[in-house]
């Protein structure tokens, strides 16, 4: 496992992201409560959890689309809520974003896809455009599908030029929202290992919200539960499989017994029996 020697939550020395006291509500209903949460530069962290639990939330709250009704997330010294529109456009240029599912344009080549940041963001001319393209989408194996379309891809080969997408500005700060979904275990396998192996060859910082969890424990360097709203539990990869709380030992071991139960709440089932005879 990666070298997590430094590692203090409460105190970090090279924090890229840091969350405090995050307090989120919507229509009065509380969707975050008080999270506190640390991303070191160079590391890779996963957000995990059931559905709406509020990790969408808390990554919207990161890339300063929400803002917080108390608390603040802070960025390279920066805290998202108080920037302005230039200086919150100037932040995001600095980030990266793996959509679930990819979602890339489906009227543009690959090549055009991967291009279209640097087309949009900078003044770069087209042959610089096109090393940077050619060097992006051979990182992630498919220079060779350049001039196909998003039609003409697999899953696993769209999320592959999503990702090459996501880093086509070297972005310090990745996220990505659930990029396992509907892969099959090989691609799963290539785009956990892409994940890794880009991160640390950019130097960048990357946050995972995801479900899965055997895919994610083996590249990510700390998890972060969430349940309504909180954490809770934290560590590494290995202290989280060890970990002797119900609720983390019934998700990552995928129990149906446990904290969360299979059954929605309802009247005692023989009444319901009874009711409809």
């Amino acid at each position: 496992m990666h070298d997590l020697y430094f590692w203090n939550p409460i105190l970090p020395p090279n924090a890229l992201v840091e969350i405090r006291d995050l307090n989120f509500t919507y229509d009065k209903r509380p969707v975050l409560q008080g999270i506190n949460m640390t991303f070191p530069k160079g590391k890779l962290v996963a957000i995990m959890g059931l559905s709406g639990c509020g990790k969408t939330t808390l990554l919207r709250h990161v890339g300063g689309a929400l803002k917080p009704t108390r608390g603040y997330v802070k960025i390279d010294g920066q805290v998202m809520h108080e920037l302005d529109q230039d200086g919150l456009y100037a932040m995001r240029r600095k980030m990266g974003m793996l959509f679930q599912f990819g979602a890339l344009f489906t009227d543009m080549s690959v090549y055009d896809n991967v291009a279209f940041q640097m087309r949009e963001h900078t003044d770069l001319p087209e042959d610089i455009i096109r090393s940077l393209v050619m060097m992006k989408l051979n990182a992630v194996g498919l220079r060779g599908a350049q001039d196909m379309m998003p039609t003409e891809l697999s899953g696993g080969m769209a999320r592959r030029v999503a990702l090459a997408r996501t880093v086509a500005l070297d972005p310090m700060l990745i996220m990505y929202d659930e990029p396992f979904a509907g892969l099959d275990p090989i691609s799963m396998t290539v785009i956990g290992d892409l994940i890794r192996r880009l991160n640390d060859a950019l130097g960048a910082t990357s946050i995972i919200v995801t479900h899965d969890i055997q895919e994610s424990l083996k590249i990510v360097d700390y998890v972060y539960f969430m349940a309504n709203g909180v954490i809770v539990a934290e560590g590494t990869p290995d202290e989280l499989r060890a970990s002797d709380k119900d609720f983390v030992h019934q998700f990552v071991h995928g129990e149906m017994d446990g904290p969360v139960p299979f059954h929605y709440p309802g009247v005692d089932y023989r009444q319901d029996l009874n009711l409809r005879a």
